[in-house]
């Protein structure tokens, strides 16, 4: 009975497809699954030397909490932080921070404090063998701490929205995680996706 549920349920959300005569196969990643994912493939693939915004912090930082559990990293550990300010018609629209496990980001330029040629997903892929396989979003909202306000020129009182995007392994090991900071007051966010 598990199994057929596990089945029906993959089926369901369309991993899954059955044939009369030939059984059932595996279709691929669905459809809806690629279209969930469009922040965080932004904010992954974002090439910094060509992107309308500026990197404006590079350096080793203490883990914040949200991102030490999904990193699977101790509260104390330190990773590797580069935040990159996006910005269109000279107003800022949001605010990538990207964490790497330390002993990750070592033997590469993700600490260099120019802006990469292509992504750091790339540069990773690149130069230490690792491949990205998925993504998950968390979204919440709140206030955006002093500096997130100022870097986004909020007025006092207005939240963000956070999106928690984990890149992570085939293994599920999270490889990147990237907090992007959308302020509430310009934003609108809107989704489609199938229901059968």
């Amino acid at each position: 009975p598990t199994v057929v549920r596990a089945l029906e349920l993959l089926k369901r959300d369309g991993w899954l497809e059955s044939r009369q005569g030939y059984g059932t196969i595996v279709r691929g990643r669905p459809e809806v699954v690629e279209q969930k994912d469009r922040r965080g493939r932004e904010a992954l693939e974002r090439d910094e030397s060509q992107g309308a915004g500026r990197l404006i912090e590079v350096g080793h930082v203490p883990v914040p909490a949200r991102v030490a559990s999904a990193l699977g990293l101790p509260k104390r550990a330190e990773v590797l932080m580069r935040r990159f300010l996006v910005e269109e018609d000279g107003e800022a629209v949001e605010l990538v921070s990207s964490y790497f496990p330390a002993g990750l980001a070592e033997g590469t330029e993700l600490g260099s404090r120019e802006p990469l040629s292509g992504s750091p997903r790339e540069h990773l892929e690149a130069r230490k063998k690792v491949r990205f396989d998925h993504v998950t979003e968390r979204v919440s909202a709140r206030l955006p701490e002093a500096r997130e306000a100022e870097l986004l020129d909020l007025p006092d009182g207005v939240p963000v929205l956070s999106v928690l995007v984990i890149a992570c392994d085939a293994s599920g090991r999270a490889l990147q995680v990237a907090d992007v900071l959308l302020p509430a007051d310009r934003q609108e966010l809107e989704d489609t996706y199938r229901l059968n």
